[in-house]
This record gives structure tokens, sequence and C-alpha cells, in this order.
């Protein structure tokens, strides 16, 4: 999940891979029509009963539950034993790779990895203070109306009971079922429960495992990627199969471009029957086990497309399960990246680590993080993390143009935040106290918002990747929600100098056929305000507010004239 990842493929370099017959590629991602060569087996974990197939046309029956369209806001914790070192994401790939920073921090604290590899790290792992009670209390508080957990990552490790993986938390590390203990904490809480899926490219990701240091006293001493079962006498993990983790018994791809290999084209190795099934049977297992409400995939499209029908029958099961497990009504959100038009009416569109430029007709998502996706102690020690006023304007601009934010809290390896994040989460949880009736059960209103920044808007890159691109908020950046016909809220990106100018909300601009009535600014009461042709003027209360804060206008119409 780095900003290098996922690039589109065009055409040419998916024929050559031999992933796809020769066809015209659809705008957004890897097509529909394509014809998967490995089909799983469903036999040891059936897909549940119900209207949903698993093929595209059969998906598109989906409606995004109003839950989902009602919360808003969630809260993640992309935790697990990459954050032992606490050095940041994608550690498991990275410290295979010589000279990289990840490659230099791993050698001098654990050694070299082909002596000490990233098995050693999740062994090492044991998340003492853990605490998933105090955590998603405080998250709670802060407005979060879902939660999600970190099931596997790219490292192939599941933080559940796994049926089919013997390499998880159960067994090693920490030995608790952390899914399990997530799940039940926000339960408690009364929030959604989500978990997010990201293993799916261990087959490729974690290849740098398979090499060996090219230079230095260990030159040619190969990594343990290649380790197996038979290799483990007398160690810690002897009974265990390193490929169960590491699934590398299988040549390499070409090229070393991770961007341009995710969608399993451009000479990636192809992942085998085996692993489609493992992969499939595990995805089941999980949705079976902590019967999610939402499920995150890490993909274009969903796993493994085009090369095998895993997601798409994974699809059917978890939308399936969720009418039967709400007596009817489904009530499940998955969520996928670069999708094409009609994929977008299977799922819900995730746009990582940036957003939309527009009011989407679909509902949607951004996923990001106040910091890296996994700990970093750098980020903390350099003040790297992104502000509650910043995760405010975020949510500000995504609600208004009909999308949720899915915030990622980084958890150090011990299982707490640090007092850093803390303080952030604090910030956000004192501005929704306030404010928190603009966002939740809110629809966009008839334009998304006005300003210079909306003017300014920097296209997405590949699944996301164009947050904080383009122009700074000011006091001039408005965005807008509405609950029913009656209230629109605006939301001032900074704090103003003087009286604001609303010029949606001029009669002119025929957004409204009824005169405003009233208008309240959350936490500071009625203010005044004025409206004429060419804009709805309010004289803001600005007393103790701070530079960067967002302020909320609640503005009611009267009846028609």
């Amino acid at each position: 999940m780095e900003n290098r990842l996922k690039k589109r493929l065009i055409q040419a370099t998916a024929v050559a891979a031999g992933v796809v017959a020769p066809m015209a590629f659809a705008m957004d991602g890897v097509p529909s029509a394509t014809q998967p060569s490995v089909k799983v087996d469903t036999k040891d974990e059936p897909i549940a009963a119900g209207p949903f197939q698993p093929t595209w046309e059969s998906l598109q029956q989906y409606k995004v539950p109003d839950w989902y369209r009602d919360a808003k806001f969630g809260i993640w914790a992309h935790w697990g034993p990459q954050c032992q070192p606490e050095d940041g994401d994608w550690y498991a790939r990275n410290m295979y790779i010589e000279g990289s920073r990840q490659y230099e921090d791993h050698l001098k604290r654990y050694g070299p990895p082909s002596k000490e590899g990233f098995k050693d790290i999740i062994h090492q792992w044991k998340a003492e203070n853990f605490n998933p009670d105090e955590l998603l209390a405080l998250y709670k508080r802060a407005g979060a109306q879902f939660f999600v957990a970190l099931a596997n990552h790219h490292d192939n490790f599941d933080l559940w009971d796994s049926k089919y993986q013997p390499w998880n938390a159960v067994h090693l590390g920490p030995q608790r079922n952390l899914i399990a203990d997530w799940a039940k904490a926000a339960r408690a809480q009364g929030l959604r429960f989500g978990v997010s899926v990201h293993a799916a490219h261990a087959w490729m990701w974690y290849e740098p495992a398979q090499g060996a240091d090219k230079k230095g006293p260990l030159a040619g001493v190969p990594y343990d990627g290649k380790l197996t079962k038979d290799d483990g006498k007398g160690t810690w993990w002897e009974g265990l199969d390193p490929q169960d983790l590491y699934a590398q018994n299988h040549p390499l791809s070409r090229g070393n471009n991770t961007g341009s290999l995710w969608n399993w084209g451009n000479g990636c190795s192809q992942p085998d029957q085996a692993y489609c099934d493992k992969f499939y049977n595990r995805t089941v297992d999980l949705i079976n086990q902590a019967q999610p409400d939402f499920l995150y995939f890490d993909d274009t499209a969903l796993p493994l497309w085009p090369v095998s029908d895993a997601g798409l029958k994974i699809a059917a099961h978890f939308y399936n399960n969720s009418i039967a497990k709400h007596d009817g009504k489904l009530e499940a959100v998955l969520t996928g990246k670069i999708l094409s038009p009609d994929q977008r009416k299977c799922m819900v569109w995730d746009i990582e680590r940036g957003q939309s430029d527009k009011i989407e007709p679909l509902p949607w998502e951004t996923d990001t993080c106040i910091g890296g996706w996994h700990y970093d102690r750098g980020l903390y020690d350099r003040n790297g993390y992104k502000s509650a006023a910043t995760v405010i304007r975020t949510l500000a601009d995504v609600v208004s143009k009909n999308g949720n934010l899915l915030l990622s809290i980084p958890v150090r390896s011990d299982g707490t935040i640090d007092e850093k994040e803390r303080a952030i989460v604090e910030g956000i949880a004192a501005w929704m106290d306030v404010n928190r009736e603009a966002i939740f059960s809110t629809r966009p209103w008839k334009i998304c918002g006005e300003g210079p920044q909306l003017g300014d808007a920097v296209p997405i890159k590949a699944q996301g990747f164009n947050e904080g691109k383009g122009k700074g908020a000011t006091a001039a950046d408005f965005r807008y929600t509405a609950k029913g016909d009656d209230t629109v809220y605006a939301l001032e990106l900074a704090k103003p100098a003087g009286d604001i100018q609303l010029k949606a909300l001029g009669t002119d601009a025929h957004h409204v056929d009824r005169p405003v009535a009233r208008v309240e600014q959350l936490g500071a009461g009625e203010v005044k305000w004025n409206q004429a042709a060419d804009a709805l003027s309010i004289s803001p209360k600005t007393d103790g507010l701070k530079p960067d804060q967002t302020i909320v206008y609640r503005i009611t119409l009267g009846p028609a004239k």
C-alpha cells in the first residue's frame, strides 16, 4: 500500500504476460469480461446460498446499506507483525532488499536476513499491552461509527484462529485471536465491525525473500524465503513450513517493478491452484468466524482477479451470508480499487489516500492514515502525523461528495497508540462534540461546495494518491451537506477574517427554491445573515477559533413563498 503501487495496466502488457486474451481494457482497471484460468474449489468452504452468484453480472444487484451511508466515518487499526520493528510499511518485503533503509535497519537491530528472517520477527511480536476495549471507547468518542481491523497483510500472517494458515496470531506471536478481540470490543461500543484483507499478493510481494546478499560476508547465502518444513528441525519453528508463510515455491516474476506487477500482469509469476484455493478458504473462514459487516480488499477489482474467480466467489458468499444473518436484509459492505463503472455497481469504490473531485452517483470511500500504514517511529520523532484539523477537512470534503472516510491510527508493536496520536483523536472528538450533526446521516446537497480549492483538484493516480496535492484550504472554501429538504450545512474549512459569502445560497444560483429562514453557527448559536441575489451573507462568531478550524453553519430553509 504505497504510492508506487498498482499502476494501471495497458492491454499490451497483459496480453504479453498471458493473463488475458487480446481485448480492450476498461478505462478503470481489469475488465469484467476476462475469463479467469484458475477456478477455486469451494467444497471445504461452500458459498452461502442466496441471490448472489459469483459473476460480475450477479454482483450488480448490490445496493449499499443505509448504515454505511449514514456512518461516514470509520477508524482502522492497520496493525500486525510488521509493526514489531516500528519501522514503517512493507517491512516484511523491504528487509530483504539489500541496501534499502529497512534492510539496513534490520541488519543493525536483528542481524542479516539470511539468519533472521521475517518469520523470526513474528516470533518476537507479543502485543503485550493490547487493550481493545480502551481503544474502541476512545474511537467511539471521536465519532467513529464503524471500526476495521487488519486481518492479514501482504506478509501473509493471519490475525485470527485460521483453519487454513498455520502462521497465525493464535499459534504464534501474541498467541491470541486478535480479530475476535477487536470484534468483541467494537460491538460492545455499538460499532459496526469490519476486517481488511491484503494477503492475495503475498505470492509476488514476498519474492525478495528468495534472494541473497550480493556483497559482504554473507554474499550468496540465501534468505529464508525458500526454506521448507524439513529445514526447521531443532529451531523454534520446528513443525511449521515457511512456505505456508512466504509462498515462494515458484519462479520469480520477470522484472522488479512492483507497481506494474500488482495487477498480475507484465511478467508477474502466476498464482497456482493451491494458492488460490487457500486464499479463498482462508477468507471465507474469516467471514464465517468474525461475521463482519465490512470487508476491505487491497486489490484491483477483487482479489486474484483476473487470474482466478476466488474474489467473485468470496463476494457472493459475503453478501449471501449477510442476507441470511440479517433476516433477508443485505448489510454487507465490500470495497475494491481501480474499478470500472460496472464494477462500482458491485461494491464500494475505495480511493487510497485521495478523493474524488465531484459528487459521486454511488457511495464511495477514501482510506487514509494519520501517518504510515504500519507504525513508524521515525514519523513520531519528526512530528509527521496529520493534524486533527487536516483529518476534519478531509472528512468534510469526502462526505460532501457522497463518500465515507476510513482513517487508520497506527498501532505500536505492543498494541497501544502513542500520546501524539491520542491527542489527534481527542482533537477529532472535540470537534465532533460540537459539529457531528453536519456529518452523520447526511447526504450530498445540490453541489459539493465552492471556493478556490475545488477549482484546483488534482486527478487520481492509479488507486488514489491525490491527497494533499492541490491548493490548501482557506476561509473561502466551503463544503455542503444536507438533511432532508429543510437543512443545509455549510462547512467552512478555515477561520474567516470577516463576513462570509455563500454564493450557492444566493437566490440567483437557483439551488434553493425556498428562502432561508434561520442561520446558526454550531457551538455559537444564531448569527446575523442576509440572503440576496448574489449570495447568502453570514457574520460568523470567531472568538476562540483556531486558524485551521472547520466551522459549521446550519442553514434552515423556510416555507416556499
